[in-house]
């Protein structure tokens, strides 16, 4: 059987993915009813959102002691929006949290080799808590 017939089966959504020249999966979602891009990193603890994106999506902060660390920077100050909807295409969740932190460094890399920026990134938390199975071969992901 194949891998999508099985898990449509079991009620997940199909996402598709878009591979980047850097080697990253991109997909768009929305955040508070607002358009975004995303990649799907599941190297990442955590999912989180851009600084400069937070007005985009109407996103509420609140002070936050994690310290962010990753893609060659370290102790990189962060904030908290909690309980904010997230949907991609028909599939939704109303309380999603993500921490908000500088992501210039991310699209710094992103435009050396002509990709545009993104909005975020989905991390190991999303992934787990929505039991996410990555389908690499079809560059596509799958939600419950």
């Amino acid at each position: 059987m194949q891998l999508r017939k099985f898990l449509e089966a079991q009620s997940f959504y199909r996402i598709p993915l878009k591979k980047l020249a850097t080697g990253h999966y991109l997909f768009s979602a929305k955040i508070n009813s607002v358009s975004g891009n995303f990649i799907l990193d599941t190297g990442a603890s955590t999912s989180c959102v851009g600084f400069t994106d937070s007005a985009h999506f109407s996103l509420i902060s609140e002070e936050s002691l994690i310290k962010a660390a990753g893609a060659g920077a370290i102790n990189m100050e962060t904030m908290l929006s909690r309980k904010n909807e997230f949907s991609i295409k028909k599939w939704e969740i109303k309380n999603m949290d993500f921490v908000l932190f500088d992501l210039s460094h991310v699209n710094e890399a992103l435009s050396q080799v002509n990709e545009g920026p993104v909005h975020g990134i989905v991390g190991a938390d999303f992934l787990k808590q929505y039991r996410a199975v990555i389908d690499y071969g079809r560059n596509c992901f799958y939600v419950k």
